[in-house]
């Protein structure tokens, strides 16, 4: 005598009440262009004025002009994350931490990429054994001057080919200085060293693939959003404002400073909203350079969660002062 067996249910089990798959990038971006095509005679109404075809004018242009440099620097960054092993920049420093860092500055400039892609790659570089000040100041100085970088900032800065040096030297100023600085007064309890989840046990294609993928949103959203700040406040402000604030030396570079942080502007795209805040002397756009790749809002969260908060508290504002003194310096002499 046989017992009857039923059969198991094999299809996939209901998902759980209340959680809900959360719209990407894609669907968000596809769902904007069906309310842009379904409003467009309302835009093409509205954007009649001169004041939001000024907007327009600025926003497009700084979109365009940086597209290019984001794309190739998060593509860069993202290759170099997931096919160069860690090891080969540990055993390209010197074993002494006081000459490690310096060296470890300079050897930023071989890195095309932003501040998205450093974090994750100079917290490889402790793990590894590479003493963490020379792995910080690879931090700061990577997305700051590397060759993407500064072919952007010439490409912004036509007219002053000065800024493109000026911002190399004020950059591997505050990279180095903050490195030994660590060294000396950094302590070990303060940084944490996780890895990067996404991209753990996927072969080196995926891998690159995944990191391209989370770099080039995370960096073209940055992007939009600083355009729309530096557009808004080309319009929105009165030019007034801007004149009185610009002719104050000490003001204008705080203030850039301050913006760069808010910001948070990928260093690929940094040079081209720089260059579209007329108002502001040289100095203050150099200020707003240096300090953006090295401290803003988003990196402070990359921080914070890569090397732990202890860590993000104490050296996001000391790296703001010293990019702030390092571009004032090298500004009053260069600019």
């Amino acid at each position: 005598m046989t017992a009857t067996v039923p059969r198991a249910d094999v299809s996939a089990p209901p998902s759980p009440p209340g959680r809900r798959r959360r719209p990407g990038p894609v669907e968000l971006f596809v769902a904007l262009l069906v309310v842009a095509v379904l409003l467009r005679g309302w835009l093409v109404g509205w954007t009649d004025s001169a004041r939001i075809q000024t907007w327009l004018t600025v926003f497009v242009s700084i979109v365009i002009q940086a597209t290019p440099f984001v794309v190739l620097g998060t593509v860069v960054s993202a290759a170099i994350a997931a096919l160069v092993p860690p090891s080969f920049f540990a055993r390209a420093l010197p074993r002494r931490p006081v000459l490690a860092v310096p060296v470890a500055g300079v050897a930023g400039a071989v890195l095309p990429g932003c501040e998205c892609g450093s974090v994750p790659i100079a917290s490889a570089l402790v793990r590894r054994g590479v003493t963490p000040a020379a792995a910080l100041a690879f931090l700061l100085s990577a997305p700051a001057i590397n060759p993407v970088v500064l072919v952007a900032t010439s490409v912004a800065f036509p007219g002053h080919p000065q800024m493109v040096a000026a911002r190399l030297i004020a950059s591997l100023v505050a990279a180095v200085v903050m490195g030994w600085l660590w060294l000396r007064l950094g302590r070990s309890e303060w940084l944490r060293t996780p890895g990067r989840p996404e991209l753990a046990g996927l072969s080196r294609a995926a891998a690159f693939v995944t990191a391209c993928r989370t770099d080039m949103v995370q960096a073209g959203g940055f992007l939009v959003i600083g355009g729309l700040t530096a557009a808004t406040l080309n319009v929105a402000v009165p030019p007034k404002w801007l004149q009185a604030l610009g002719g104050q030396p000490v003001l204008s570079v705080i203030a850039l400073a301050l913006l760069a942080v808010v910001l948070s502007i990928c260093s690929e795209a940094d040079a081209f909203v720089a260059a579209s805040l007329t108002h502001f002397p040289l100095t203050a756009k150099l200020a707003f350079l240096v300090v953006g790749p090295m401290v803003d809002a988003k990196l402070f969260a990359m921080q914070a969660g890569t090397f732990g908060r202890r860590f993000a508290v104490r050296f996001a504002p000391t790296t703001f002062v010293v990019a702030v003194l390092s571009a004032l310096a090298v500004g009053a002499v260069l600019l």
